[in-house]
């Protein structure tokens, strides 16, 4: 259940104990719940700092979305898919299909030689007409076309990662899972951050206590022109995450023949959808959030040594149909790095075939929220199907 904080102009139902959230991140909630556009604010359980608005909100608008409140890395979010194989069906050494994996899906900045062949990727189609959207975007992205062809299938660094996990418990303990995170790459952020300049430039936000928040409205140029480019991005992050979905099921195979997959599921969890609340037709904004209408499946994500969850959205209206994204960072990521060592990070991913070196020492398990935690705390806004656990984990 919630706990409602007073807020200037509405209340904001948090699944988080206030008491727990950061200072920063509390004024950043404060400054969303003053908005004169805000319809709704609630906050999820692993909500922490960001850029203008806190990771782990979700913030509903009338005519009105500010691009800071999605995030530089438009569409990020998680794809899961669930394999026919079992624990003792892969190598004992997991090191052979972790190289095959990062042989085939590029890392950090890395990009493919060439643009993957759609025909690799299964179950997509429209290629032609959504590249053909490019050209539409704004001006100053045109010149990153080829980057961003050769960046679809690719991961990126940060908290992107691959994984092949195990089921917990339950009739399917030991079932083989894979999951990948991962959003719209560099021409997403360069989008992104054009939009936040030019909405800061707009009179109606020159009074905004925080000029992140600022935010473009309905019936204009510059509200058009920022929906085109953010679905647009919307769905590069989607055709991403499938494109490297397919690279690790290539990777898989190779290791593993005759193998067979389940259908996919996938969840966006920095974006805007249009929907109604209250009889009122809403821009929604997740940053660092999923969807959770009644039914839906979604995946909730830990650190790169605890686990993850697939979940069954419940439908919660309070929350505006939504859920967390993860684990969601206990501490920033140089703080993490003074703290821990590498050492530090092979004892906290025993077990786990990964990197444990010092250049992912900020992605160590004891930065983040402990999931189990986070997921105990939303039990109105979603039901666990599955709890899955890392025996391999790519990272950029």
């Amino acid at each position: 259940m919630y706990t409602q904080i007073l807020g200037e102009r509405v209340p904001i139902r948090a699944w988080a104990d206030p008491d727990e959230i950061e200072p920063q991140a509390m004024a950043q909630l404060r400054n969303v719940a003053n908005l004169p556009w805000l319809h709704g604010l609630a906050v999820m359980p692993d909500v922490h700092f960001g850029k203008g608005a806190t990771v782990g909100s979700v913030i509903a608008m009338r005519d009105a979305v500010s691009p800071a409140a999605v995030g530089v890395d438009i569409g990020c979010g998680m794809s899961a898919v669930r394999t026919s194989l079992f624990d003792h069906d892969l190598p004992a050494d997991l090191g052979g299909l972790r190289s095959r994996i990062e042989a085939a899906v590029p890392v950090g900045f890395a990009l493919h030689d060439d643009p993957v062949n759609p025909a690799r990727v299964p179950g997509t189609a429209g290629w032609d007409d959504f590249w053909a959207g490019f050209d539409h975007l704004h001006e100053g992205v045109h010149h990153r076309r080829d980057r961003a062809a050769r960046q679809i299938g690719t991961l990126g660094g940060g908290n992107h990662f691959i994984e092949v996990c195990l089921e917990q418990g339950g009739p399917d303990a030991g079932r083989v899972w894979l999951m990948l995170h991962s959003g719209s790459r560099n021409i997403g952020k360069e989008l992104a951050e054009r939009h936040v300049r030019i909405a800061q430039s707009l009179s109606h936000n020159k009074n905004l206590v925080d000029r992140d928040l600022a935010v473009f409205l309905a019936a204009t140029p510059e509200m058009a022109a920022y929906r085109r480019d953010l679905y647009w991005a919307q769905e590069y992050a989607l055709r991403n995450r499938a494109t490297m979905m397919a690279l690790v099921k290539g990777a898989l195979r190779a290791t593993v023949p005759g193998v067979r997959f389940d259908p996919e599921v996938s969840c966006h969890h920095n974006y805007v959808a249009e929907e109604r609340y209250d009889g009122v037709d809403l821009l929604v904004t997740r940053k660092g959030a999923i969807r959770a209408g009644s039914g839906e499946l979604g995946i909730i994500p830990g650190s790169m040594g605890t686990g993850s969850y697939i979940v069954r959205g419940l439908g919660n209206q309070g929350s505006f149909q939504s859920a967390s994204h993860g684990a969601g960072r206990r501490m920033s990521r140089n703080k993490a790095k003074k703290l821990f060592s590498a050492a530090d990070l092979a004892a906290q991913t025993e077990g786990v075939e990964c990197r444990k070196d010092a250049g992912v020492v900020d992605e160590i398990p004891a930065a983040y929220k402990d999931i189990n935690e986070v997921i105990k705390a939303q039990e109105d806004l979603v039901a666990v199907v599955a709890h899955l656990k890392q025996v391999v984990c790519v990272k950029g």
